[in-house]
């Protein structure tokens, strides 16, 4: 999702000898066919967004591959981009590596100062290793390795798979299902805690500027800096969707962190802000979704 949205970034602007490989053409946890790969295309700069990622379900099915494949990756993209002499990287990594008791809104500084939030921990360690990586590459070989935390994302090309989704992507997948079944649906949960979403476009955006104009050993935070509760979310997703029926709580199903809000202000005294609106984002992502998810009969 958010490398499909740089690429459209990047275009966008008349960037035209971009280095491009799917996760099927080649394998980043293989050091061997990373190393091959930047040997053969040395490439100046690198926007590292690829990651194994998934909501509270698939992070607590799968936590040996959430840590292994997450650490292989940015170890192998990370060393090998400094083995080659790449000019700039940026490593996009999330909001969870904050502790789950963090003071809100959540400042970079507040890194490592808590326990993290147990339902995604093994994820939140992975990207706290590639933070920290770049900062070790950056102070030893003087590499300029940045690092960005996004909240929340969402958009086109999302996942929308129940068992491994998102926690918007997973509503606009149900509401949308309720809609076409006339069944009820029923949300993880108590529907009280609060988190904040971005859309991967502006995403992308955040992502150039920060390439362009930002070097530091800190980490950025890059937000929306507006928190609504699953609950509220829910609702509006169903507006969206179409759905008028009732919504069912498990309340026997994890909440995950009680609020995730980024303290966004070094971002915007840089001189970058979000400009896509939730509920205009909401439509943005629905819409791509029966296009190439109901259209296709996935």
């Amino acid at each position: 999702m958010v490398g499909s949205a740089i690429v459209r970034a990047l275009t966008a602007r008349g960037y035209d000898n971009l280095i491009l490989r799917t996760s099927k053409e080649l394998d980043l946890r293989d050091n061997r066919l990373v190393a091959a790969f930047f040997s053969e295309a040395k490439p100046d700069y690198v926007f590292l967004a690829a990651a194994k990622v998934g909501g509270i379900l698939a992070n607590s099915t799968f936590p040996a591959e959430f840590i292994y494949d997450n650490l292989a990756i940015q170890t192998n993209v990370i060393h090998q981009a400094y083995v080659h002499g790449v000019k700039k990287l940026l490593l996009l990594g999330s909001s969870c590596i904050y502790p789950r008791e963090s003071p809100q809104p959540m400042k970079e500084e507040y890194l490592l100062t808590g326990p993290l939030e147990p339902t995604n921990e093994w994820y939140a360690v992975a990207k706290i290793a590639g933070i920290k990586m770049c900062q070790a590459y950056r102070q030893q070989y003087g590499c300029d390795f940045i690092a960005a935390m996004p909240t929340n994302l969402y958009g086109p090309n999302d996942n929308f798979d129940l068992q491994t989704a998102h926690v918007l992507a997973a509503l606009l997948r149900r509401f949308h299902d309720a809609r076409e079944q006339g069944s009820e649906p029923t949300l993880w949960g108590s529907g009280t805690p609060k988190r904040e979403f971005l859309h991967v476009d502006d995403c992308a955006e955040a992502c150039l500027f920060l390439m362009k104009r930002y070097s530091d050993a800190r980490i950025m935070n890059v937000g929306a800096g507006q928190e609504i509760s699953i609950g509220e979310l829910a609702a509006l997703v169903a507006e969206v969707v179409g759905y008028r029926g009732d919504i069912r709580w498990d309340r026997t199903k994890p909440d995950g962190m009680p609020r995730k809000l980024m303290d966004c202000s070094r971002m915007q005294v840089l001189g970058w802000s979000p400009r896509i609106s939730l509920r205009q984002g909401l439509r943005d992502a629905y819409g791509w979704y029966q296009g190439h998810i109901v259209g296709r009969g996935d």
